[in-house]
């Protein structure tokens, strides 16, 4: 294993924030692996359930919180941030147009996993390839979102920002819409200064402004709760109870990013691949309610948006429709397109979809 002795370890960490940004991060961190601290708290989170049936966030005992044991010999880990929001989204405007389908920012373009994976692996290469010259070569291992990782502790332990009550990680130059990536390494690399303060001060807009009350309390998040959960992770029916505060909301949700006054500092994305695929980003709900299950797959190629698989797709969608009618101000052409809409698909071979439809179509008798 590469030494302190054989390495500049200084100068090569100054040289891997370098490639970092060149590789299109806008900030990169290392930390060591002691995460005793975040442990405790997603144990705590969990004995509370809130993970609802995202069981994956129980499984692999104490990896999640010991990358030592994910990856033995890990001495290190290399975070990573990239910007995702696309410029001229009219985000708001559309979380206010009831027929209209809002879909999470993150997920408009395209995937970032496999994007961020390859430019991490990337990085580790560049690594090693500095090592050629002494004889020496690391090992390493690149990860975005797709083990069991603690993305928001390792990025606050590295300097990345704190985690907000919203449980989002916030950087007061960038707010908080961007990705995260880590690069596990046996380098015994210089540790940078974690982000120990929290500057949220008195703020509560994102525990406020949360549609179903998920934010139970600072930096606690209860999943079952959370419309990122209901739309994407949740397989079964959505509570009733939750339905009408889901608005027009189909896949994920931003409202805890939106109030947060850090965002003011937000930067736009430079990666073409972050921009908006097929109008999603302006699409109204009928449209998408209307592709059969071969445009779903063709559309939402390479998008995050796969994840919920059709059947998913219009349960959620079936609600927002509900929503819609529901919506005291849309005139009467408007309403009766989305019942037509409704309607078609109350044969649909799925008794998910048609629970959710027939909620729908319920919805309307509620307008007085």
């Amino acid at each position: 294993m590469p030494t302190m002795q054989t390495i500049n370890t200084d100068q090569l960490a100054q040289q891997i924030k370098d490639w970092g940004r060149e590789l299109g991060f806008q900030q990169v961190g290392i930390t060591d692996v002691d995460m005793k601290d975040h442990g405790i708290r997603l144990q705590e989170w969990l004995k509370k359930e809130y993970h609802g049936e995202m069981l994956y966030m129980a499984d692999h005992g104490d990896k999640r919180y010991r990358p030592e044991k994910l990856v033995p010999n890990t001495l290190r880990v290399i975070t990573v941030r990239m910007d995702y929001m696309p410029p001229e989204i009219e985000t708001l405007k559309i979380i206010n147009s009831p027929q209209q389908a809002y879909i999470s920012r993150y997920a408009l373009g395209r995937d970032y996993h496999k994007l961020m994976r390859k430019r991490i692996a990337t990085l580790g290469k560049k690594i090693n390839e500095a090592l050629v010259p002494l004889g020496l070569e690391s090992n390493y291992r690149a990860f975005v979102d797709s083990a069991p990782v603690l993305e928001r502790g390792l990025a606050q332990k590295s300097g990345q920002g704190w985690i907000g009550k919203n449980a989002m990680l916030i950087n007061p130059k960038a707010g908080s819409y961007f990705f995260l990536g880590e690069l596990f390494t046996d380098l015994p690399l210089p540790v940078d200064k974690p982000f120990e303060e929290m500057h949220c001060g008195s703020c509560r807009a994102c525990i406020d402004f949360c549609p179903t009350g998920a934010i139970v309390d600072n930096h606690v998040v209860d999943g079952r709760k959370c419309i990122s959960y209901l739309t994407i992770e949740l397989k079964g029916s959505i509570p009733e109870d939750l339905r009408s505060k889901m608005g027009n909301r189909i896949f994920g949700c931003d409202d805890c990013q939106l109030c947060c006054p850090w965002n003011k500092f937000s930067k736009t994305t430079q990666e073409p691949d972050f921009t908006p695929r097929h109008k999603l980003d302006n699409v109204t709900l009928i449209e998408l309610f209307n592709w059969d299950e071969e445009t779903f797959l063709a559309k939402t190629e390479g998008t995050p948006i796969r994840r919920a698989g059709f059947e998913r797709w219009l349960r959620n969608i079936a609600v927002s429709l509900g929503n819609a009618l529901r919506d005291k101000n849309s005139v009467s052409i408007i309403r009766e397109n989305i019942i037509n809409a409704l309607n078609s698909r109350l044969d649909y071979d799925s008794a998910l979809v048609h629970e959710h439809v027939v909620w729908a179509l319920n919805q309307q008798r509620i307008i007085a």
